[in-house]
């Protein structure tokens, strides 16, 4: 799909691709409304008293959808965060047992953060990844610390804390994967750049006696359009292109694991 393709370009690209986008629209609004025949026939006609209530509407959209990208983004970028924290958190907790007990857990979860950062991630930003995909070895992990046997109470203690944290680690991994699927809809896309087109095409007549004050009015509005979509764009899949979330509390934690 062609906005997959977009949204998966650098950022750099996909700047310049949305800018020149929204100029070229503008320089073309520009040369049809200030065409002599047109100016004669269309100047005096429309009421600039209609361009704040465009705007208004404009801006109301990008709020409307920015809320629901930078929502979603801080969603993804929270159960990341969550699922590394309650990892290491397990790490921390099985050093109150036995060696061999700490090894095998130890190579379950270096095993699942291997899984999550080559097969989950890619997934995840091509928006493949399904919770028909199950963490197996986190599962294994979490079976591993319900089965195995505990000799205090202090054993029984993290055990029980070791639970939690692998549940919650298991929990924040299907909320990613969930998250993952995010994206703003074709209607909400069509309903932003509409508002946008009528708003540049309104702003074009209502200036059109003056060719330079018109040029600037539509420069201003065009650049407004572009750094929003630009905004909306970059952080409307939270896995894929530049700006995304990044694995990197993942990879801190399973450093741990080389350490030991």
């Amino acid at each position: 799909m062609l906005e997959d393709w977009l949204l998966n370009l650098p950022l750099v690209w996909l700047a310049l691709i949305i800018f020149g986008g929204s100029y070229l629209l503008a320089a073309g609004i520009y040369v049809l409304v200030t065409r002599p025949a047109f100016k004669d026939r269309m100047h005096g006609e429309l009421s600039s008293s209609m361009l704040p209530t465009l705007g208004i509407i404009f801006a109301l959209l990008v709020g409307f959808i920015a809320a629901q990208v930078w929502n979603d983004f801080d969603r993804a970028k929270l159960a990341v965060a969550t699922e590394a924290s309650a990892l290491r958190a397990a790490l921390l907790l099985a050093e109150g047992l036995p060696a061999e007990q700490t090894q095998n857990l130890s190579a379950h979860i270096d095993r699942h953060i291997d899984t999550t950062l080559q097969d989950d991630w890619p997934a995840m930003a091509q928006q493949r990844a399904t919770l028909a995909s199950a963490p197996t070895a986190l599962i294994e992990a979490l079976k591993a610390v319900l089965a195995m046997p505990v000799t205090t109470e202090g054993q029984r203690t993290a055990q029980q804390e070791i639970v939690k944290s692998l549940e919650t680690a298991l929990e924040s991994h299907r909320q990613a994967i969930v998250i993952s699927h995010s994206r703003v809809s074709s209607l909400k896309w069509a309903g932003l750049l509409l508002q946008a087109l009528c708003t540049l095409i309104a702003i074009g007549l209502v200036h059109n006696a003056s060719p330079r004050l018109c040029g600037v009015a539509l420069g201003l509005f065009a650049t407004g359009v572009a750094v929003s979509v630009l905004l909306i764009a970059a952080y409307s899949r939270p896995f894929t292109g530049d700006i995304s979330v990044d694995p990197g509390l993942l990879k801190e934690v399973q450093a741990t694991l080389g350490d030991k």
